[in-house]
This record gives C-alpha cells, sequence and structure tokens, in this order.
C-alpha cells in the first residue's frame, strides 16, 4: 500500500507571457549563465523554457544526490528564481541557504524540491508544482529525467564528475554523460524543435552548457530545429577549464565537443571590462567565426555594477530580442 499523500497541484498553469506577440524561446545551459539568461529574455519573449544540465555534484545538490535518487536540483532552483516575476516571500524561501546544524549549507530550495520529488514521485512534476508555486513566467525542464554522471577525457585521462573535470587543467578531447541509456527529456526535444528562438547561455562551457549539450538527444534536436540559433559568448576565462581558450577555441568546443554542427549568431561582449587577475576577456574575431560557419553580433552587455563579470539583463536581453 503506498503510504505516501496524494499531492493535489494544478499542472496545467497558463503561462502568462509578458509579449504576447514575441518569440517562443529556449535557452540551455546552467548554473548563474543560464539564470542571467533568462531574466535577459524575458521582456521580449512569449514564452520561456529553460533547459537545464543535470549533472553537477558540487555542493548542497552533490550532498543530495548521493542519498536521493533525484537530478541535482541546484541548478534548476536558480532557473526557477530567475523567472519569478517578482520578489517575494515563497521567492525568499526558496533562496534561503542554511549556516549551521546538519543542514548548513543546504538551500531551502533544494530541499523543498527534493521534498516535492518524493512526494509526487516524478522530479519533472516536482518542478512544474515548484513553478506553480513560485508564479513562475515559464517553464524549467531537467535536460534528463535522471540524474548523470559528466565524463570528459583530458590530455587522454578520464575525469569523472563535474567537479572534478571543472577543476582539472588540460585540454578536454571529449565529454559525455552517463549511464549509457540516458536520454534527453521528451518535454526537452518538443519545446526544442517548437522554439522560435534557441540562446546557448554562457557560463562554464564544459561542466554547464556542453554538459548539457551532450544529453544523448539534445545537441541532435538544436541542429534539426528551425529556430534562430544564439550563442552568448563569456566575457572571461575560467580558471582550470577554459584557461587560455579565446572565442574561436570555445566554439571549436561548441561543434566539436557540444556537437553543434549547424550555423548561429554568437553573441559577443564589446567594451570596457574589468578581468580579474590570472584571467583573460574572451572574443572571437568576425573572420574566424564566418570560417567556422558563424556570424557576430556585438555591443556593451557587460553589468558595471557586478562585484565578478557578468552580462547585464537588459543590456543582453534588448541585443537578443533584435535577433529573435
Amino acid at each position: 500500500m503506498n503510504s505516501k499523500p496524494e499531492l493535489e497541484v494544478e499542472l496545467s498553469r497558463e503561462l502568462i507571457p509578458r509579449n504576447e506577440n514575441g518569440p517562443n524561446v529556449v535557452a540551455i545551459g546552467g548554473g548563474a549563465g543560464l539564470a542571467q539568461t533568462l531574466r535577459s529574455v524575458q521582456d521580449y519573449a512569449g514564452s520561456v523554457t529553460a533547459v537545464v544540465s543535470v549533472a553537477d555534484d558540487g555542493g548542497s545538490s552533490g550532498r543530495l544526490i548521493e542519498g536521493l535518487d533525484i537530478p541535482p536540483p541546484g541548478d534548476l532552483r536558480k532557473s526557477l528564481l530567475a523567472l519569478t516575476p517578482q520578489p517575494s516571500l515563497i521567492g525568499e524561501l526558496f533562496n534561503h541557504r542554511f549556516g549551521a546544524a546538519d543542514v548548513a549549507g543546504h538551500s531551502l530550495g533544494n530541499l523543498i524540491l527534493a521534498a516535492l520529488s518524493d512526494l509526487t514521485e516524478d522530479f519533472a512534476a516536482a518542478l512544474e508544482v515548484a513553478g506553480n508555486l513560485l508564479r513562475i513566467n515559464g517553464r524549467v525542464l531537467p535536460a534528463s529525467k535522471r540524474r548523470l554522471l559528466l565524463i570528459a577525457s583530458i590530455d587522454g585521462e578520464l575525469v569523472d564528475g563535474q567537479v572534478a573535470i571543472g577543476h582539472t587543467e588540460g585540454n578536454v578531447e571529449s565529454l559525455r554523460v552517463g549511464p549509457g541509456e540516458a536520454l534527453a527529456y521528451s518535454a526537452v526535444v518538443d519545446a526544442i524543435t517548437e522554439a522560435d528562438q534557441i540562446v546557448l547561455a554562457p557560463g562554464s562551457l564544459y561542466t554547464s552548457l556542453l554538459a548539457a549539450l551532450v544529453v544523448p538527444g539534445v545537441a541532435a534536436a538544436v541542429n534539426q530545429s528551425e529556430a534562430s540559433l544564439a550563442w552568448v559568448l563569456n566575457l572571461i576565462t575560467q580558471d582550470a577549464e577554459t584557461l587560455d581558450m579565446d572565442g574561436a577555441a570555445h566554439l571549436a568546443a561548441l561543434q566539436a565537443i557540444g556537437g553543434v554542427t549547424r550555423a548561429g549568431t554568437i553573441v559577443a561582449h564589446t567594451g570596457p571590462l574589468e578581468v580579474p587577475p590570472n584571467l583573460e576577456s574572451v572574443s572571437i574575431s568576425e573572420l574566424d567565426a564566418l570560417q567556422m560557419g558563424w556570424v557576430v553580433t556585438s555591443g556593451d552587455l557587460s553589468d558595471r555594477e557586478s562585484q565578478w563579470p557578468q552580462h547585464d539583463p537588459f543590456k543582453l536581453g534588448s541585443l537578443l530580442g533584435e535577433l529573435a
């Protein structure tokens, strides 16, 4: 006998677009880069769908997936909060992080998602319920409905796990996810197929963006889609993961390792940028991009008030809206 209580939720909530005539936008990636992209596209999009990597094994998410058979909730929580229309008590609760006792380091939102997954017995349904609670303006979908292990070949050595890959210096030769039978969530493939615009988010190149694209079925759906394709180029390199990689090297990895074989538009920053020590700004010439089948559009996209280089949502949204 199933002792779990029935969870009565409205799963057919009609999304209220900010722009009824706007495009259907799908953004792919993970972490803070995807969250910032979701904030950017909301002002011009008719509907927004986030496709989020589920290979995270660090922090609160890493601790939770050790004992629970669920995808890591952290990046999904960030995307949910990015689509929350205004500050609210429930939003503050989802964002709250404990500082002491057994729950030290855990985000309450991650624990809520874990609890909802246990109650609904379906992680995708748990995200839908969480979206209803937060009244998000869009959808958040896991790249796969199961927890995945990210596996890379770096300078000929196999490295397992997102955290380990992100901290290992060297040339990433290949990237895949396990277990071997893992597939993209069918709703993700449908969303990409139906999109008017696909935005590849900035952030950790291998452990966020490519971690989502290498889930079998995701890159293939992007390649087959008739939607316009835009890739937001990172502002700066990342220690270990993309150290010394210029924009052309980022694009080569997107094509060869991420499996994105179709053409698109690279959205790049030009203008002042304070780069932290030992890192470099990332740029790509129009000629290099053209030789690889892409075009470049650029503008001043940085958030001048941020303590760490990141895209300004309004600036980025204005440029992406012109491309949609």
